[in-house]
C-alpha cells in the first residue's frame, strides 16, 4: 500500500495539472475532461502502470462526484434563465429519454444483435447527457439565455429517470404495469424533498448568523447533498432532490450568495478533475480496441436518429424554431454520467456489462472529440450564437447580526441600466444607502451627484429590515433604468421614492 505522502503529493499533482489543463483546452478548443481522461489513462496500466479495477469504488466515487457537480450546476443556475424553458427542459428529461431508450434500443437489437433487454439498457446508459460537459462547454459557447437553460435544464434533470431505467433494465426482475407508478413515485419524491431542503436551507441559512463567512458555502453544499441522502434513504430520486435542492438554494437570498456559487465552482471543478481522471485509471486501452467498432455504430444511431428525434417529440410541442432544435440535437453531450451509468449495469450483473462500460467509454471520447469541438462552430451556423450577453447584476450579502444591518455588495456589470444614474435618482429606501464606490481600482466616498458607470462596485449598508427592499430597488433600477417604479412595499416608503 502506498503511503500517505505518496497518495496526497500524487492527488495534488493530479489536480494542479487539472487546473492547467483547463487553460490549455481554451486555448486548443477541446473539452477539458478529455485532457482528464487522458490523465488517467497515461497513470494507468499500460503507461505509468498503476493498476486499478475496483469497478465499486470508482462507481461510489462517481456517484459522490456526480452529486457535486449537480449541486454546483443547481446553485449557478440563474432561475430567470431557466423557468422560461421549464416545458421543454422537463420534457427532454422525461419525453426525450423515453424515445432516445426506444430508438438507440431498436437499432442495437438490429444491427449488433442483442436481445431486446440489453439493447434496451445500452440505450438507456447512453440517453442521458452529461451535466459537467454541459455546464462547463455550453456556457461558453454564446447561446441565448433559454436555449442554455434549456440545455441545462435538461443535463440536471434526465439524470433521475435514466438511472431508474438503468437499475431496472440491469436486474432480472420482470417489469410489470406497477413498473411506470413506482418511476413516478421516485421522480415526484425526490422532486418534492429536493425543494423542501432547498426552501428549507435557505430559511435555516438566512438566520444561522455563523461566525465565519466560509461556513456558508460549506453548509450550503452540505444541505444539497443531505437531501441526496434523504432521496436514496426515502427510495426516491437522490439526483433529482439534490439538483432541486441547489436550484433553489442558489436563487435564494443567502448571505455572501457569491462567495456560496464560487465554492460550488470550485467543488465541481474538484469532481470533475477527480472523476474523470479515474475513470481513465480504471479504463483498459487493450480492451477498447475491441469496442470501437460497436461503439462507432451506437454513436451514429445516437447522433443520426435518437437524439433528434428525442428533441423533436419534446421541443416541437412548445414550437421551438428548427434551428434551435437543431442546435440542441447536437449539443446533447455525453460524459462521465453515461460511464458511471455503464458500472452500475456492470456490478448488477447485466450481461456484456464489461463489454458496455468500453464501448462507452469509447463512445464519449468520440463524441466530445465530434461535438464539444464542434459546437461554437454549429451555433454560428445556425444563427443561435450571439454576441457576449449583459451579465447579470450580482449583489452578495454580508450580515451584521450585533447591528442588525447587512452590506450588500454590488457589482454593475456591462449593459446595466445602472449605467448613468445618479445617486440621488437610486432613490434607496430608509435605513439604506450606498457607502463606498470603488472604481478602477480606487475607492471613495459617494455624493447624491456621484453618477454610476459600468464596473463600478458599491458597497451598501442597510437595516436588516430594508435590506430586501434596497435589494429590490437597485435590480428594478439595473433592468429598466432610473424610472423604474418601486415596488418595494408600503413599509419601505418614506417619502423619497
Amino acid at each position: 500500500m502506498a503511503s500517505l505522502e505518496m497518495v496526497l503529493g500524487v492527488a495534488a499533482a493530479v489536480v494542479l495539472l487539472g487546473v492547467f489543463a483547463v487553460r490549455v483546452s481554451v486555448r486548443l478548443g477541446l473539452p477539458s475532461l478529455l485532457l482528464y481522461l487522458g490523465m488517467g489513462i497515461l497513470l494507468g496500466e499500460s503507461v505509468v502502470g498503476i493498476q486499478f479495477s475496483d469497478a465499486p469504488l470508482t462507481e461510489s466515487m462517481g456517484w459522490a462526484a456526480l452529486v457535486l457537480i449537480l449541486a454546483e450546476g443547481g446553485l449557478t443556475t440563474r432561475w430567470r434563465a431557466v423557468r422560461p424553458s421549464l416545458g421543454v427542459g422537463i420534457a427532454l428529461s422525461t419525453v426525450g429519454v423515453i424515445v432516445s431508450i426506444g430508438v438507440v434500443g431498436v437499432a442495437l437489437h438490429l444491427l449488433l444483435g442483442l436481445d431486446w433487454r440489453a439493447a434496451f439498457l445500452w440505450g438507456a446508459v447512453l440517453a442521458s447527457t452529461d451535466a459537467a460537459a454541459v455546464f462547463s462547454v455550453l456556457r461558453g459557447v454564446g447561446v441565448s439565455p433559454r436555449l442554455a437553460g434549456i440545455l441545462e435544464l435538461e443535463s440536471g434533470s434526465n439524470d433521475a429517470p435514466v438511472v431508474i431505467a438503468v437499475v431496472l433494465l440491469a436486474s432480472d426482475d420482470p417489469i410489470t404495469w406497477l413498473t411506470p407508478l413506482l418511476v413516478v413515485y421516485e421522480l415526484g419524491a425526490g422532486g418534492v424533498l429536493g425543494g423542501l431542503f432547498g426552501l428549507g436551507g435557505a430559511w435555516a441559512l438566512r438566520r444561522a448568523a455563523l461566525p465565519a463567512t466560509g461556513l456558508y458555502p460549506l453548509a450550503t453544499l452540505a444541505v444539497c447533498v443531505l437531501a441526496y441522502s434523504a432521496g436514496q434513504l426515502a427510495h426516491a430520486s437522490g439526483l433529482l432532490a439534490v439538483y432541486v435542492a441547489a436550484l433553489v438554494l442558489g436563487n435564494a437570498d443567502l448571505p455572501h450568495r457569491g462567495d456560496v456559487r464560487s465554492f460550488a465552482e470550485g467543488m465541481g471543478w474538484l469532481a470533475q478533475i477527480g472523476l474523470f481522471v479515474l475513470l481513465g485509471l480504471f479504463a483498459s486501452p487493450p480492451r477498447l480496441v475491441d469496442a470501437i467498432v460497436p461503439a462507432l455504430v451506437a454513436g451514429v444511431v445516437l447522433i443520426i436518429a435518437a437524439r433528434p428525434l428525442s428533441v423533436l417529440a419534446s421541443a416541437a410541442p412548445f414550437r421551438v424554431p428548427w434551428r434551435e432544435q437543431a442546435f440542441m440535437s447536437w449539443a446533447g453531450l455525453r460524459g462521465a454520467v453515461p460511464i458511471v451509468f455503464a458500472l452500475v449495469a456492470f456490478i448488477e450483473g447485466a450481461p456484456s456489462g464489461q463489454a458496455l462500460v468500453d464501448v462507452v467509454f469509447v463512445l464519449v471520447v468520440v463524441l466530445t472529440l465530434l461535438q464539444g469541438t464542434t459546437l461554437p462552430w454549429v451555433a454560428r451556423r445556425l444563427g443561435v450564437s450571439r454576441e457576449a450577453e449583459p451579465r447579470e447584476l450580482s449583489v452578495d450579502a454580508a450580515p451584521l447580526d450585533e447591528l442588525s444591518a447587512d452590506l450588500l455588495q454590488v457589482h454593475v456589470p456591462v449593459g446595466s441600466q445602472l449605467r448613468g444614474v445618479y445617486l440621488r435618482e437610486l432613490r434607496l429606501p430608509r435605513g439604506a444607502m450606498v457607502s463606498l464606490v470603488v472604481r478602477d481600482g480606487q475607492g471613495f466616498t459617494p455624493t447624491e451627484d456621484t453618477r454610476l458607470r459600468e464596473l463600478d462596485q458599491l458597497l451598501v449598508v442597510t437595516t436588516a429590515k430594508a435590506r430586501q427592499a434596497a435589494e429590490a430597488r437597485i435590480r428594478a433600477v439595473d433592468q429598466r433604468g432610473r424610472l423604474a417604479r418601486w415596488h418595494a412595499g408600503r413599509e419601505a416608503t418614506d417619502g423619497r421614492g
